[in-house]
């Protein structure tokens, strides 16, 4: 463990952002973590995971830790159920292919989410009908000022739509060490219903889908409209799909009878935040190197040399342009840094 100087961040965020790390380490247990955290020679600290949630618009005057805890493990399988433990440092979507190498269900939706298993129930990440939430179980983190370590419920984390207390209440406070989720073992629960998933397994000729078929659907749909950030930076949906009341959806479907939209609740609405770029014009635009991507408007793109700062004013005129025509608030869901 070797704390480094003045390091580029460029490698550590999926938009490719090129911002220097006043210092950077690198952590691979708890016990590294604490003794990075009690370095009062470092008093400004600045946490890292996959980098997959962040727009990073200045250098980072602090130390840099980056959370690379690895290793997955079974607590617990009976009873058709298996508590499974990530720890933080694993990537998301490997560790959903582990899940379905070893036939355990309930995250089979939520595969190709970039990022790192520590980022996940700070957003409550969710895709295609599933949430984090739905099979959360509890997380292990360690605060970052005391350096207790804690267990947080899945009551504790109070999970909304894309959010927990890890973004609200305890935002800045708490590291996701490990994450603990119930999976099926039999008998799982599938869910086909929402986005193109049962088009795609139709189209495949799949009638009775396994979760590993379910994996493979969204996948291949996730590919066919999300860029790869290897291959140009991005992280993935910029924003929030906004939800609204019934008053204010009655007013909005009367203006925009064509608008697709979900009943999310017996009063809320969610209307999908690419169509409202896309129908407000930046879908595929591109403005110097920062961009809106040609398939999906709901990832902002870096064709190379973007800055922090040029995608935040891109992201802000949508937001602005978005609220004129619709009168819909657009909210982001990336880290603004």
């Amino acid at each position: 463990m070797e704390i480094l100087k003045n390091i580029s961040l460029k490698p550590y965020n999926t938009f490719g952002i090129d911002v220097n790390a006043k210092h950077f380490v690198s952590v691979s247990s708890e016990e590294e973590l604490i003794t990075v955290l009690k370095n009062n020679n470092y008093p400004k600290k600045f946490i890292l995971g996959g980098g997959s949630n962040m727009l990073l618009t200045k250098d980072i005057d602090a130390l840099v830790i980056q959370v690379n805890l690895k290793g997955i493990s079974i607590l617990e399988n009976k009873n058709g159920h298996a508590l499974i433990k990530a720890n933080a440092g694993e990537n998301w979507h490997q560790f959903v292919l582990w899940t379905l190498e070893n036939d355990f269900g309930g995250i089979e939706n939520l595969s190709l989410i970039p990022g790192n298993v520590g980022s996940a129930p700070i957003q409550n990440i969710g895709a295609y009908g599933v949430e984090l939430k739905d099979v959360f179980h509890s997380c292990r983190a360690i605060h970052i000022d005391t350096q207790e370590i804690k267990t947080f419920s899945l009551e504790d984390c109070r999970f909304g739509y894309r959010n927990s207390i890890f973004k609200t209440s305890h935002k800045g406070q708490y590291i996701i060490t490990s994450l603990s989720l119930k999976l099926t073992t039999s008998a799982h629960q599938l869910h086909t219903e929402y986005g193109a998933i049962q088009n795609t397994l139709n189209e495949k000729g799949i009638s009775k889908p396994s979760i590993q078929d379910i994996s493979k659907a969204v996948i291949s749909i996730r590919q066919s409209k999300l860029p790869d950030p290897d291959k140009i930076g991005n992280s993935g949906s910029f924003f929030k799909n906004p939800v609204i009341t019934d008053v204010e959806f009655n007013n909005f479907i009367s203006k925009h009878p064509e608008a697709p939209h979900y009943k999310v609740s017996e009063n809320q609405v969610k209307i999908p935040a690419g169509w409202l770029i896309e129908q407000a014009g930046f879908k595929g635009k591109r403005f110097g190197d920062a961009g809106v991507h040609k398939n999906q408007a709901l990832v902002l793109v870096n064709h190379g040399n973007a800055t922090g700062k040029e995608i935040l004013n891109l992201a802000n005129t949508i937001i602005s342009t978005v609220k004129e025509r619709f009168g819909i608030t657009l909210e982001q869901e990336v880290n603004i840094i």
